[in-house]
């Protein structure tokens, strides 16, 4: 608005559009996007990105993320997370070294690695596990119930955990998808489009959803007969 021919700015707006200091280490506080202000990098686009401002500081926190790609504090945290997880994971196959060990090599601050630590093991589980999982959806492709006779892809609702999904699309199949979980072994489970459920949780038993086969790792083969029994 204008007073006495000379443009005025309210309060409220000069304070949610002036930049944020780089460096911000909560999200609370006058500054930076606007509350409910969408993510402005594609989600599909964010680990490139990301891995692009790492390269130039390894030192990179959330709050230069966000203020760099203006995406939400916790997306860019996930995304620093899982990037810097892949990168140590990948130096301590090559070179037999420790979390830690791996995030000196990579010039990353010890304060900064606690959880990359964690999820960086976790990688290493998911990738030894690999050999099995692809056992199990060759026998499940053998047997009829699915077109898909590769590996899934290893995920991890939370940091210390690896999970995956096989779905099982022929029409004959005894259920919609199955779920392994390196802390439970197999189940099934009602949905195709969302096999997991939110946030992983292992449900009991009933409703559609099976405790499959005994161990974590069972035999492909009892796998499909506990399957189809």
């Amino acid at each position: 608005m204008r007073v006495g021919g000379v443009e005025h700015w309210p309060r409220h707006i000069v304070r949610d559009y002036t930049p944020a200091p780089r460096r911000r280490t909560t999200g609370s506080g006058g500054g930076g996007r606007p509350t409910g202000a969408g993510d402005q990098v594609p989600r599909e686009q964010l680990p490139a990105r990301v891995a692009q401002l790492l390269d130039a500081d390894p030192a990179l926190i959330a709050a230069d993320v966000t203020d760099r790609l203006g995406v939400h504090r916790n997306t860019a945290q996930a995304a620093l997370t899982a990037l810097r997880a892949q990168r140590m994971a990948d130096v301590m196959e090559q070179h037999a070294a420790t979390a830690a060990q791996a995030a000196a090599m990579l010039g990353y601050p010890a304060g900064q690695i606690r959880r990359a630590g964690v999820r960086a093991e976790a990688v290493l589980r998911g990738r030894q596990v690999r050999p099995y999982l692809g056992a199990v959806a060759q026998a499940l492709h053998a047997r009829g119930w699915t077109t898909a006779d590769t590996p899934p892809a290893v995920q991890h609702p939370e940091d210390d955990l690896c999970v995956a999904a096989l779905v099982l699309d022929a029409p004959a199949a005894p259920a919609p998808a199955l779920v392994w979980s390196e802390r439970h072994g197999w189940r099934t489970a009602t949905s195709r489009r969302h096999p997991l459920g939110k946030g992983a949780a292992w449900p009991e038993p009933g409703d559609g959803v099976r405790h499959l086969a005994t161990g974590r790792t069972p035999d492909p083969t009892d796998l499909v007969k506990a399957l189809a029994g």
